[in-house]
């Protein structure tokens, strides 16, 4: 059961955005297919099916649940994942936070076609629906996707670590020129500390705002920290340890040379798969 665990993690972590809430989906399906009485034809294809399913459920109810806050998606270290679970097939963090603007099942569609190449017939056998909607879904999805965002991608582009390492050098030194340098004019720096962490700012658009808030978190909360680069969801990322806990991840969009986007994740719940995957 371990190995379909770990085959079924991405499909439920891509749509639900947390890894709790992915193994909890794959177990309730796990358990439920231990009782199931006819044999199975193709077991893998009848659990991927229920897991995303389960999964469009568990999204919609938690979806219910939240508050105005800003909610950012767990992220995952996908240089230092579990090598069971295939992580090329996890999402990029940028493009996870986008698709939190879906609907579960225009999420799930999209999904299925973009990170696993399913046809629209194999998407209508897994969520029960015709071709022609399938289609919708996606044609629906891929519009709203664009208006928000054109530039995200689903793919897994490579930046250097030494790009980031120069980005912390000009935050230890107050480097405004040099960070001007490196970000974009239209910047945002999102930051979700969950119900436990009070944030500076939930969102921060624009250079000028945004070399500020950088500058005056990191003099006031991080000098002492020690930070590591690293690689979360395909994406360049840099985890903050404070007494050798990991108390911040700051995954970074980088287009042209100029970082676009900066996600903080402090919530400590949404924390701890990095925690365990990353050996500080």
């Amino acid at each position: 059961m371990e190995d379909y665990q770990n085959k079924l993690f991405p499909y439920a972590y891509n749509i639900l955005g947390s890894a709790d809430d992915a193994k909890d989906a794959i177990q309730e399906i796990l358990i439920k297919y231990q009782n199931v009485n006819q044999a199975v034809q193709n077991e893998m294809g009848y659990l991927v099916r229920s897991v995303i399913n389960e999964s469009i459920n568990l999204k919609k109810k938690r979806q219910l649940g939240l508050s105005d806050a800003l909610w950012l998606p767990e992220p995952i270290a996908t240089d230092a994942a579990d090598e069971q679970i295939d992580s090329s097939a996890i999402i990029s963090y940028s493009m996870m936070v986008l698709l939190e603007k879906l609907s579960p099942k225009e999420r799930a569609v999209f999904i299925l076609k973009e990170a696993f190449g399913y046809s629209h017939k194999e998407i209508g056998l897994v969520l029960e629906m015709t071709l022609e909607n399938s289609r919708k879904l996606l044609s629906r999805g891929r519009s709203r996707l664009r208006t928000l965002k054109s530039g995200v991608s689903i793919d897994h582009a490579k930046v250097p670590k030494a790009y980031l390492q120069r980005y912390v050098e000009s935050i230890r030194n107050g480097d405004i020129k040099n960070l001007e340098q490196m970000l974009s004019e239209d910047i945002m720096v999102s930051a979700d500390g969950g119900d436990e962490i009070q944030v500076v700012r939930e969102l921060t658009h624009g250079l000028k705002a945004a070399v500020k808030l950088l500058l005056y978190v990191f003099k006031t909360y991080q000098q002492k920290n020690r930070i590591i680069v690293t690689e979360v969801n395909h994406q360049p990322a840099l985890l903050y340890y404070q007494d050798e806990v990991l108390v911040n991840c700051q995954i970074f969009q980088i287009e042209e040379r100029k970082i676009v986007q900066i996600h903080a994740q402090l919530a400590p719940n949404k924390l701890k798969a990095l925690r365990s995957a990353v050996n500080p």
